[in-house]
Order: structure tokens, then sequence, then C-alpha cells
């Protein structure tokens, strides 16, 4: 339910990553229902379509968490609120965005005019 005067996120640097979420974060019924409203019965490259959605909306700006881009799991989340030590230590390397992930950012961009 997003306006065009909106911004849409699949997360961000308070809340686990979208696999983070989906593996170990949600409830049985929240996995199901995120299921349900995908259209898949099973979980296969969740990351992306999550990404697909938030790509896919109205809203003016989309904005994706390398981590999510990336399909990575908890131990990447950025923050946890109120705990005082561990947070902001995931970092990213440059090999971890391989050219499988460019082109589908890329073809995602394209097919949803976020250019």
């Amino acid at each position: 339910n997003y306006s065009k005067n909106c911004v849409v996120y699949t997360g961000t640097h308070d809340n686990d990553t979208t696999i983070g979420w989906f593996t170990k974060t949600s409830s049985k019924a929240e996995r199901e229902h995120a299921l349900r409203y995908l259209g898949k019965t099973k979980a296969d490259e969740k990351h992306w379509e999550f990404i697909r959605l938030a790509f896919s909306s109205v809203a003016a700006m989309a904005i994706i968490p390398l981590q999510d881009v990336l399909g990575l799991g908890n131990e990447a989340r950025m923050n946890i609120p109120g705990k005082a030590l561990g947070n902001w230590a995931w970092r990213y390397a440059q090999n971890m965005l391989n050219n499988e992930c460019q082109e589908r950012l890329r073809g995602l961009t394209g097919l949803y005019g976020r250019e």
C-alpha cells in the first residue's frame, strides 16, 4: 500500500536482513503469508522476490540494503537497537557483488523504470 510520494525499502539498518527475517525472525504464519503473497510454494531466492516487489511498487524511490541484494542472513545484520556492542561491524568486500547480482539489479531497474 504505497503512494507515489513514498519510499519503499526491503529493510533498514535497524532490522534483520530479508533472509534473516524469513529464516530466523519471522513466525511460521508470517512466512506462509509472505509465500502466498509472492505466489510461491517454496522460498527459493526469496530476497530477489522481495526486491522485485519493492522495485515494482508505485513508490517513487526503492532502497535495497546491500545485504539483501547479496542474499545474506542475520550474520550480516547492521544494527540491533538497544544492543550496546557488536553493531555496525558488517563490511562489504568488493568480490561479494558478482556479475549475476549486477545483471539482476540492472534487469529489475530497467524493467520497472527505476533508472
